[in-house]
């Protein structure tokens, strides 16, 4: 049998190594030592290769906040985008349709307010958006897309609400046998109130939160009884000195996600491997973070993929590992040093390996300093600089359509 690629003798996160069989976008076989019979081979002895990375909470597509991530995937090694809410009901056929045209996977949480996230914040102040017959029936009707509810619970989101937008979002789920996500973030209402409420499976995001700050005794509870705690590093949810208090009191993070979206791909999350590095440095180990990013979510959701075993989808990432201490920054700008440096170099998505893909230009309501700014010129300049450059020489070249040896204009008649 011929495979379509074999990606060979790669280092896995648990230690070992093993080659891998890819055929029909799918991985065929692993081990050690497979018979060098495919189409195409990729030598990954000195790398560390992972199933694609399952990001749980990002937001794609149109908004306010919404990202195109085929033009973040290729160079990050994340080929399953969970969209945390951008759809509501009102929205989710928006939402299908970008899913459809991207290279990734693409499932998501429903909004229990029907208007999603098509501005910043405030969605769930008229309760008469948060309709729980119509969030179950767009959850049954869209089942291969929606794999859960997600519910923001913050003072501006929700207004005198409090918990209500939770509640009906855990009575959708409820009807529709699907976990709850819920953003935690300003007060009132109260954390422990947002807490209490929650089920086995379900998930805190923003669980390291330097505004809600999440460390008392309805947090250990809430672990206890089967809730899942979710980085969701975001523009503004993500803080070193609570992690370190969490990791202290023994509550370590269930998945880690990026929350990416608008405001924070310029930073201060910038991309997946980033946030892994930041755990890094507050002490979690490469095995664990890669866990976090890729079995730990699947299961979390049900989602295909997040292991390197025969059947599952073909979704790699092929990463260098530089071991070099590097600055890494929270959403306050505390600083810590990451032991090491995940640096993707390949990434597939069912088999195929993700080109290079221009970003698209920041909207205009997107805050950035002048710092950012100038490094987005910079950036251009240098997109174009490379671009407008001739590829090679005249030593790199063949002669594709050679001349007849001798001009016509000199032959005898």
């Amino acid at each position: 049998m011929t495979w379509d690629l074999l990606v060979a003798g790669g280092r896995l996160a648990d230690g070992g190594q093993a080659d891998i069989a890819i055929s029909d976008g799918v991985i065929a076989a692993v081990g050690p030592g497979l018979p060098r019979d495919a189409s195409d081979i990729v030598d990954a002895t000195t790398k560390l290769v992972t199933p694609g990375l399952i990001d749980l909470h990002t937001h794609v597509g149109a908004g306010y906040w919404g990202i195109d991530p085929d033009a973040t995937a290729w160079y990050s090694g994340v080929t399953t985008w969970v969209d945390a809410g951008s759809a509501g009901a009102y929205t989710i056929d928006g939402l299908r349709r970008v899913a459809a045209g991207s290279a990734l996977r693409i499932p998501a949480l429903l909004n229990i307010s029907a208007v999603g996230l098509a501005g910043r914040t405030g969605e769930s102040r008229d309760l008469g958006n948060c309709d729980v017959a119509l969030a179950t029936d767009t959850l049954q009707k869209h089942r291969d897309l929606l794999r859960g509810v997600k519910v923001r619970i913050d003072r501006d989101t929700v207004g005198d609400n409090g918990v209500e937008p939770l509640r009906r979002g855990l009575a959708a789920a409820g009807r529709a046998g699907v976990p709850v996500m819920v953003h935690i973030g300003t007060a009132p209402p109260s954390l422990d109130e947002v807490l209490d409420l929650l089920r086995p499976g379900d998930i805190v995001t923003h669980c390291a939160s330097g505004i809600a700050a999440p460390l008392g005794p309805a947090v250990h509870a809430a672990v206890e009884r089967g809730v899942l705690l979710d980085i969701g590093h975001g523009s503004g949810a993500f803080a070193f000195d609570v992690l370190e208090r969490q990791l202290d009191a023994g509550l370590r993070p269930h998945t880690i996600s990026t929350d990416l979206h608008a405001r924070s791909l310029h930073g201060p999350v910038f991309d997946l491997p980033t946030t892994m590095a930041k755990l890094l440095a507050a002490g979690l180990t490469l095995s664990e973070v890669v866990t976090a990013t890729t079995e730990a979510p699947a299961r979390a959701l049900g989602l295909p993929g997040g292991r390197l075993v025969p059947g599952a989808p073909a979704d790699l990432a092929v990463f260098a590992v530089r071991e070099e201490e590097f600055e890494v920054t929270d959403a306050h700008r505390q600083v810590r040093r990451s032991p090491l440096r995940l640096v993707n170099e390949l990434t597939y998505a069912g088999g195929r390996a993700l080109i290079p893909r221009l970003p698209a230009p920041v909207p205009p309501w997107i805050p950035l300093t002048d710092a950012q700014r100038a490094a987005l010129a910079r950036r251009d300049r240098s997109l174009r600089a490379l671009l407008a450059t001739p590829l090679v020489g005249v030593d790199g070249l063949a002669e594709q359509f050679p001349r007849e040896s001798e001009p016509r204009e000199n032959r005898s008649s």
